[in-house]
């Protein structure tokens, strides 16, 4: 045993739908892009992570871009098993790290079934996982937060990622009560893509859209400091000529607003089911966001006033969840949340 210790090497993955982290001796050695890009006629890797997006979108018949995620767990198994392959191969070429075997912790959504937390735990065993433990993102994220899950008090975590916003009330180290919703950073990029046709018959990229979300993304129409717009440009959709649009905070904010209000039924959805006790206790220590969707301006504003509960933007929510797995990882034998 003293052995295999000696030999295992120790990392923590958020296997994200839009993004991949993961940490290594406490450090994130790996954060790249949830997507692959393979040769259609021999089936091999040609990138992975930030060079295999560059292609996303230019790509010709013989090279297919793959994102293997989807709504936060896999949906196309080899792709993701060549994902993780090569991002571990990644740390290989950047650090001394060699090991016969790896002890892994991976995030999962809440709401994942019996078999898409397998397919995630044999696509980690197949590229050398032999002890592969499962967190919920909103423990990890709760986790990477800095709140103490495992005191008697209620904390309550809105993790708004690529593939799913996941809505959980945490208490003595479990979820009380969770909603998980499969409206999240990806949708926001279609909402933004539909409402630029709809509105401006421009037809623009998923990139492009995601440019405009960190850009000129918003929650209200109503912010103290706006950003300046963006200025776009694509193909007329009737014509196919050139086309220039400045787009602004208001527009997306008005794009967004339906997918928003589902992100506010799940909150309510899940303040309903809280015990009294509890309750109480978000009402004084308020509601954390984590998430990529943490980033989108005065949505913190927003949900405050729908709720009359405090709303706090964690510090970096895009890594929140990481740094959550990567605690959980130190405290395996402590933590009895982990699932094995």
């Amino acid at each position: 045993m003293g052995l295999f210790s000696l030999l295992t090497q120790e990392l923590a993955m958020d296997l994200g739908t839009a993004n991949t982290l993961i940490i290594h001796n406490d450090k994130i050695v790996v954060d790249e892009p949830s997507i692959v890009a393979i040769d259609q006629a021999s089936g091999k890797l040609v990138a992975i992570g930030n060079k295999a997006r560059q292609m996303h979108g230019k790509t010709h018949q013989n090279i297919r871009t793959i994102r293997p995620l989807k709504d936060g767990v896999i949906a196309d198994f080899t792709a993701a098993e060549m994902m993780i392959r090569g991002m571990i191969r990644m740390i290989k070429n950047r650090s001394n790290f060699l090991s016969p075997s790896l002890r892994m912790v991976i995030c999962i959504p809440s709401g994942s079934t019996n078999v898409e937390i397998r397919a995630v735990r044999d696509s980690a065993e197949h590229s050398g996982g032999r002890e592969v433990y499962m967190i919920y993102e909103p423990m990890a994220a709760a986790l990477g937060i800095g709140l103490d899950v495992e005191a008697p008090e209620g904390h309550m975590v809105v993790d708004i990622g690529g593939g799913t916003t996941e809505v959980a009330v945490i208490s003595l180290g479990g979820i009380v009560c969770n909603e998980s919703i499969n409206t999240a950073g990806d949708v926001f990029t279609e909402d933004i893509q539909a409402y630029m046709k709809s509105q401006h018959n421009i037809k623009i990229g998923e990139r492009t859209a995601e440019e405009i979300k960190i850009a000129v993304g918003a929650a209200t129409d109503k912010l103290d400091n706006p950003p300046a717009d963006f200025v776009v440009h694509g193909p007329n959709i009737i014509t196919s000529l050139p086309l220039e649009v400045a787009v602004s905070y208001k527009d997306i904010a008005a794009a967004l607003e339906k997918s928003l209000l589902k992100v506010d039924s799940a909150i309510m959805k899940v303040l309903e089911k809280i015990p009294p006790e509890l309750y109480s206790d978000i009402v004084k220590n308020g509601v954390y966001l984590a998430g990529g969707g943490a980033l989108l301006r005065g949505l913190d504003k927003r949900l405050q006033q729908k709720t009359r509960i405090p709303f706090h933007v964690s510090e970096d929510p895009l890594r929140a969840v990481a740094r959550g797995t990567g605690i959980a990882l130190k405290n395996i034998n402590r933590f009895s949340f982990l699932m094995r």
